[in-house]
């Protein structure tokens, strides 16, 4: 694993520059530019059918870009937590089983990682009777066994309950803190991130803004992407929670937004 500092003027251990995706003639990223630094915490946020998904598997080099690039550090190593795991009900594996099927694995380590995401209770129950976040944690588990510099997260929360969603988002950041690995993660719900994201980009197949959380709720693309409603509730969540505004962090906005014309 690098060594990793979270540092402004670190270089970054992924960068998309100007990456465009159409499939069938159909326009799915345009001009998308995303940095990821190390020990930071970035997520996509954005209405369903706007790319997040397909952007994630571009950044992991499942997808390949119809144009643009995407970069990675030397040496850098990736772990991955779907949005979701299809098994078959009839096929019986526990969680011990699962995690053994990792390229690599070290038995050793299972208790220990399942332990620091809190799911060491399930390591022999059967995957397919876990609950939605009892999933989530195996699969983190999963993935932290690459000692990974990037974690990369596919709606973490989904399926889970808003007590469950919760403690998953405190998880990520401990896991940010104690790893010091970045997290890049996708998420509809810009409210229950907020709290451990450094950096927020608001996609909608491009990019429509982007900054601290605090940045982008008072941006007209923010509001014209999830209505007014939505935008007033998280500024005076931001409001109540006191947060630091940064107003020299960087954000962009596309004009159009402006204008409310390209939500």
């Amino acid at each position: 694993m690098l060594a990793i500092n979270k540092d402004n003027n670190s270089q970054p251990l992924l960068t998309l520059s100007n990456v465009n995706l159409q499939i069938s003639g159909r326009s799915l990223l345009e001009s998308v530019d995303l940095q990821l630094k190390p020990g930071e915490i970035v997520t996509v946020v954005g209405p369903n059918g706007a790319g997040k998904t397909t952007l994630l598997r571009v950044a992991l080099g499942l997808q390949k870009p119809t144009s643009g690039k995407v970069e990675k550090a030397k040496d850098v190593t990736i772990g991955y937590v779907p949005q979701k795991l299809h098994i078959d009900p009839t096929f019986p594996i526990t969680v011990r089983r699962f995690l053994a099927l990792a390229k690599g694995h070290d038995k050793t380590k299972f208790v220990p990682l399942l332990k620091d995401v809190g799911a060491e209770h399930v390591i022999d129950s059967p995957l397919q009777g876990l609950s939605g976040g009892e999933l989530q944690r195996v699969l983190m588990a999963r993935a932290l066994m690459r000692e990974p510099d990037i974690l990369v997260l596919d709606e973490p929360v989904q399926g889970v309950d808003v007590h469950g969603q919760v403690e998953l988002y405190d998880l990520i950041s401990r896991v940010r803190t104690e790893r010091g690995c970045a997290i890049l993660m996708v998420s509809h719900d810009l409210h229950l991130v907020m709290a451990s994201t450094d950096r927020v980009f608001c996609l909608n197949k491009h990019i429509c803004c982007s900054g601290t959380p605090e940045v982008v709720v008072n941006d007209p693309a923010y509001t014209a992407l999830f209505g007014p409603y939505a935008a007033r509730h998280l500024a005076f969540y931001v409001h109540d929670k006191e947060h630091q505004h940064d107003h020299e962090h960087h954000h962009e906005c596309c004009g159009n937004e402006e204008d409310g014309k390209n939500g």
